[in-house]
């Protein structure tokens, strides 16, 4: 018997570690209701197969998926075989009543292209045996986008009405729902929508668990060109300012930026911005601790801020009762004075709702996770993860490589978020020095890099 490559097996092992690293993403998001924008750029780009193949994927894990496709680049190379012309004003095109039926043609094209692709079952393809139905239909009412200085946009019109009622029917019937980017008034007229204003209202008014823009740049860089992993709303609204210039890639990602923060504003859990041009990013921003794009985040952030003096009363009342029952180290007001600025909070409605520390050991790119605490009356809604995936954002942010925390009676609930367990020795050496030894805390690791 032949053995296996050494290159082989390390390559099946990596496979393998994936896999089961992906695991705890794929029950999160089953069940889950997904909207995800494309543009006609990536439908016309010969990756645009791997980008089918992911999608089919994610219904196949038992994603509820809304696909919402642009047409541009389409519409202009019909209307160029025609010699028509239409304007622009706004990022919009002036549809005019001549335009409007090539405009439909070249939508329809597209829509007809995608639902085929969605539809191959070849064997030996990623494709075999996906049976993905795929449902299309007037599930969006719009109206004139009417004139603005000075401007009639004739039959380019906004979204009045998503009727979410019909798209959860087939989601519920396991069917994949393509929507194009037209729709339909109460007259009996037709309107050019624009797909992420589309996109953007189905996810509000779904209430989808994610919204996804795929985008035709690099992704939503800072100055230095790296990319920005996290975004709170008030960010997200001011990277115009902070980072964007006259470009039409920054154009293009303010708009998709200003979208994924009205989509949080109505209740949509999460945004995604990523590029199209990173082979598998859908799967790798899904399925992957750190992601490959941007996430946009939901109201629970708007009220997450780095803690001041004020805020010692509202931590106590949080960690005073797990110190009692010996879950927390004990800590005196002065000491939490002393160590205000490491922590974070998340503020309700003028309530301290949940607290954690990040102190930092720069000397071993080390960094400890402490004083983690939610109220009772919030932790079945996820503040102790997103808190605790803001602190380790902070940590790599500081070119932090290892994040660890000592616990005694919560040793599973950082396992289960990616810590192992290792012994007190491996900590960092200012730290072995304060380790209480008769409390005989578990301590807990997690590594990024």
């Amino acid at each position: 018997m032949k053995k296996k490559p050494n290159n082989t097996i390390k390559s099946e092992q990596n496979h393998v570690d994936w896999f089961r690293a992906s695991a705890p993403y794929i029950h999160q998001h089953r069940g889950s209701t997904f909207v995800i924008l494309f543009g006609g750029e990536a439908v016309d780009h010969d990756g645009f197969a791997h980008l089918i193949h992911d999608i089919a994927l994610l219904r196949s894990l038992g994603v509820r998926l809304v696909l919402v496709h642009g047409a541009r680049p389409q519409i202009d190379n019909q209307l160029k075989t025609l010699k028509l012309k239409t304007e622009f004003a706004d990022g919009l095109r002036i549809t005019t009543t001549e335009a409007m039926p090539v405009v439909a043609q070249a939508i329809g094209q597209v829509r007809m292209a995608i639902e085929s692709q969605l539809s191959m079952g070849l064997p030996n393809t990623p494709m075999a045996g996906a049976a993905i139905s795929v449902i299309s239909g007037n599930f969006i009412t719009s109206q004139p986008y009417g004139v603005r200085d000075g401007i009639d946009f004739c039959q380019t019109g906004n979204v009045r009405k998503v009727n979410a009622d019909a798209i959860d029917d087939q989601l519920d019937q396991n069917n994949v729902v393509l929507i194009s980017p037209v729709g339909y008034s109460p007259t009996g007229e037709t309107f050019n929508l624009r797909a992420e204003d589309i996109a953007t209202e189905t996810a509000i008014a779904l209430k989808a668990d994610k919204l996804i823009f795929i985008m035709e740049n690099n992704g939503v860089m800072d100055k230095e060109k790296s990319l920005l992993q996290q975004l709170n709303l008030p960010q997200a609204e001011s990277w115009q300012k902070t980072y964007g210039d006259r470009s039409q890639a920054s154009r293009d990602t303010q708009s998709h930026l200003s979208n994924a923060a009205k989509a949080c504003r109505g209740g949509v859990t999460r945004s995604h911005l990523i590029s199209r041009n990173t082979n598998g990013a859908l799967l790798l921003e899904l399925y992957t601790r750190d992601g490959v794009g941007t996430l946009v985040t939901a109201d629970n952030y708007e009220g997450l801020r780095t803690a001041t003096i004020d805020d010692i009363g509202g931590i106590m009342a949080l960690i005073v009762p797990l110190e009692e029952q010996g879950v927390l180290v004990k800590r005196s007001r002065e000491q939490l004075e002393l160590d205000i600025k490491n922590f974070t909070v998340i503020e309700r409605d003028g309530m301290i709702i949940s607290c954690a520390a990040l102190f930092l050991f720069p000397e071993e790119k080390s960094a400890e996770l402490a004083c983690l605490a939610v109220d009772p009356n919030y932790q079945a809604r996820g503040r102790g993860d997103e808190l605790m995936q803001h602190i380790e954002w902070q940590a790599r942010k500081q070119h932090i490589e290892h994040l660890f925390t000592l616990t005694t009676q919560t040793v599973h609930w950082f396992l289960e978020r990616g810590f192992e367990e290792i012994p007190a020795d491996k900590l960092p050496v200012k730290k072995q020095w304060l380790y209480n030894y008769q409390r005989k805390s578990k301590v807990l690791h997690k590594n990024f890099t």
